[in-house]
């Protein structure tokens, strides 16, 4: 599977409760702090789901 760096670019400050606990899973919580993943399917999923908060680049 490809790599991918995610990066929180949004603050999580009044967004629903499922969307904090989907960027505390991936391992975001502040603005700017990025995390190196393998993209499996339940990666893509979260992303997905919190997209507008984080920007996603391939290594």
């Amino acid at each position: 599977m490809a790599q991918v760096t995610i990066t929180q670019v949004k603050s999580i400050i009044d967004k629903p409760e499922n969307q904090k606990l989907t960027m505390k899973a991936l391992g975001l919580g502040k603005i700017s702090k990025s995390v190196t993943v393998e993209l499996t399917p339940q990666i893509a999923g979260m992303v997905n789901k919190v997209q507008h908060l984080v920007s996603v680049k391939n290594l």
